[in-house]
């Protein structure tokens, strides 16, 4: 690795009571570049901009993924990573379905490793507070034709992060627009599956809604992810969640919930989640909470459901009573060193790793 220290550390700068998520970034970033059939060497750089130009493949073509993981430090201020391992194989799998290179367990996890340990002071302590870290691979060809690219670049950027929503939120259960749809690229992290979200959230929001449940594309009888996370639904003393396809992403906030409920003894059912299942339990007072999860939010809890017109009202329910709010505790708890690890999820991040990478 080819390791080339800011000058000018902005860390002075750096208030971590008072930033803004997604806009404020650490002072390095992790490039490399893909160009005759391999990858190059892999560099810590200074973080800043980088040249392209309009007639960038990744930008007219649409060859770009992504991943979304965390790091987090402790109250004596040791770092961790969660599970980067199943982000390594996810955005390869993204990288493959979008017939772009792999990236090697090497790059990935070692560049990891790196610029969060040379960046450690960037990591806000406290509850909800971590670092936001964006790998990504992108076509970087600049050529207007419609084909494969032949130069790439993966990064890895990263952002100081702090809770997302902190109160319920209204959604809407979508009746036309899909995430998604068979032979297509939900369980890819595509960049261009998110923006193809946008224009009906924004029509969500105009009826008053935060979010939307996305439903499936042949029928928009099954509940499928919500907003940028999966979802959860619980029903009497039984959580729901649906299972993962070619059109659902393999979260793993979504996986980790899973283990966590099944530790305490709860049942849970990875089976797919009808509307209507939903909207009937909500009539006849079984429905107790509906609430998505994804790396970024960990939890949201969704206070209505949006369904024909009518704002279907969900319990309020104590943190005692939620499983969301038990299982989000147990989730963070493990991954700020708040509790034991016996899943092995937790990643200590060695001082001054670059000497070994």
């Amino acid at each position: 690795m080819i390791i080339q220290k800011t000058e000018n550390s902005r860390i002075s700068t750096f208030d971590p009571n008072n930033f803004s998520f997604g806009n404020t970034f650490i002072d390095h970033m992790v490039i490399c570049e893909y160009e005759n059939g391999k990858w190059g060497e892999v560099k810590l750089v200074p973080y800043g901009p980088l040249a392209f130009t309009p007639a960038m493949m990744g930008v007219n073509y649409g060859q770009a993924c992504f991943e979304g993981m965390k790091a987090y430090k402790d109250k004596d201020g040791q770092v961790f990573l969660f599970r980067p391992e199943k982000n390594f194989e996810r955005i390869n799998k993204s990288a493959k379905r979008l017939a772009m290179p792999e990236v090697t367990e090497e790059m990935f996890l070692d560049g990891l490793k790196a610029l969060v340990d040379i960046d450690r002071d960037w990591i806000p302590q406290g509850e909800g507070n971590s670092l936001y870290i964006r790998p990504l691979i992108f076509a970087t060809e600049e050529a207007l034709k419609a084909r494969v690219s032949e130069k790439y670049m993966f990064a890895i950027v990263a952002t100081p992060a702090k809770s997302y929503y902190t109160e319920p939120v209204s959604v809407k259960i979508s009746d036309h627009y899909s995430r998604a749809a068979n032979g297509g690229v939900g369980s890819a992290k595509a960049a261009g599956n998110y923006a193809a979200s946008f224009y009906p959230t924004q029509l969500a929001m105009e009826e008053g809604y935060e979010q939307i449940i996305w439903t499936d594309d042949a029928t928009h009888e099954y509940f499928e992810e919500s907003g940028t996370m999966n979802v959860f639904v619980r029903i009497n003393d039984t959580i729901y969640t649906p299972p993962t396809s070619e059109k659902i992403l393999d979260g793993v906030t979504r996986d980790s919930f899973i283990q966590l409920a099944k530790k305490r003894g709860i049942e849970v059912k990875v089976e797919p989640i009808a509307v209507k299942t939903v909207v009937e339990a909500q009539k006849n007072g079984t429905l107790k909470e509906v609430w998505g999860v994804g790396t970024a939010v960990v939890t949201t809890v969704f206070q209505a459901l949006g369904f024909n017109g009518e704002k279907l009202v969900l319990p309020k329910l104590s943190d005692e009573e939620s499983y969301a709010a038990l299982l989000k505790s147990d989730l963070v708890n493990l991954q700020t060193n708040l509790s034991d690890d016996s899943f092995g999820w937790r990643v200590l991040i060695e001082k001054n790793v670059l000497e070994t990478v």
